[in-house]
């Protein structure tokens, strides 16, 4: 069976008519207070893109896009990953000012996705990407956008367990801590329990730095060399009380600029990136300095309305087993 984690006498508090509407109650609340919160515009995003450009993203670097030709067309043609360097790439398009910014209804495909409550092979994400200067690239400024992301997160709950009488589990304000720290913390546990034990504690947690080797020589987790600056990143967990774990809403960061892009691409030994015509755009300072990320919305949905299963809240692909064990424990898959 798919690696899927059942809680003894969970239950759904909708169903099946009520889930759909909180569903779309959800999406509208957070979409409409996020884009209002960062100045975002919202604009129309592609579901494919051609290979040879480099735009699309290799996430960990190991992922493999969908991909197919079409009649009468000589390149190569895949489903996007996310749309974190379409976004850098097209922004200028919007003349907007600065620390304004575009978002997108992001919708993938990711088939090497490993699947269980949280994954999906169907990706559905609000990625949103602003606008900033050459002095903001600093941790103090990527904090402040994470706080103003996490206060949307923080009214949308307070909203929605209010209307669906819900139980609340987020803090008023997020912690912040580095993956370094969190290492020196729990040297004895491996990264996804470290981040376990300490969401427990703090309920909500910014988690500082991915894509670097930490001091055991292994990174956090492994990131894509060619968007983020794994020094000015990080990811937005929250504390699940339905599996007593963490839940990841959103992976962020300052993009990298050229400097960024040369060491990173030479760390992994993807120097070839740089063969790419996005990458090249960068090396030539031809893209905007830029902060973005994306942030789930399926995952935004489970959090909000405390399932256990992200089926629950998107219509995807399970095998046979997983089907029939929830729909035996009355897990209601969509």
């Amino acid at each position: 069976m798919e690696n899927f984690q059942y809680v003894n006498g969970y239950k759904s508090k909708l169903n099946f008519k009520d889930n759909e509407l909180a569903i779309v109650e959800v999406r509208n609340y957070f979409e409409s207070h996020l884009a209002k919160k960062l100045h975002l515009l919202r604009v129309t995003a592609p579901l494919f893109v051609l290979s040879q450009t480099g735009i699309n993203d290799d996430l960990n670097g190991k992922e493999v896009p969908v991909n197919f030709n079409v009649i009468d067309f000589n390149n190569r043609i895949e489903i996007v990953h996310s749309l974190a360097k379409w976004k850098r790439y097209n922004i200028s398009k919007y003349n907007l000012k600065m620390h304004h910014g575009i978002y997108t209804d992001m919708n993938a495909i990711r088939k090497d996705e490993f699947r269980d409550n949280y994954h999906s092979i169907y990706v559905d994400q609000w990625d949103y990407e602003l606008l900033i200067k050459k002095k903001d690239r600093n941790l103090n400024f990527l904090k402040k956008y994470v706080k103003k992301i996490y206060s949307v997160i923080y009214k949308t709950e307070k909203h929605i367990s209010n209307k669906y009488n819900l139980n609340r589990v987020l803090p008023k304000n997020i912690t912040f801590i580095t993956s370094e720290e969190l290492l020196k913390k729990y040297p004895n546990l491996s990264n996804e329990e470290r981040v376990n034990e300490y969401i427990k504690k703090v309920k909500a947690l910014f988690l500082i730095g991915i894509g670097h080797k930490l001091s055991n020589g292994i990174s956090q987790d492994d990131r894509a060399p060619d968007y983020d600056d794994w020094n000015l990143n990080g990811d937005i967990y929250v504390y699940n009380p339905i599996l007593n774990n963490a839940l990841e809403l959103s992976s962020m960061g300052i993009r990298v600029d050229k400097n960024a892009l040369l060491e990173q691409t030479k760390l992994s030994n993807k120097e070839y990136y740089l063969n790419f015509e996005y990458q090249r755009k960068i090396l030539n300072n031809e893209l905007p300095l830029t902060l973005g990320g994306g942030i789930g919305q399926s995952r935004i949905c489970m959090f909000m309305l405390k399932k256990l299963h992200i089926g629950e809240v998107q219509a995807s692909i399970w095998n046979d087993e997983t089907r029939s064990f929830m729909q035996k424990h009355n897990v209601n898959i969509l």
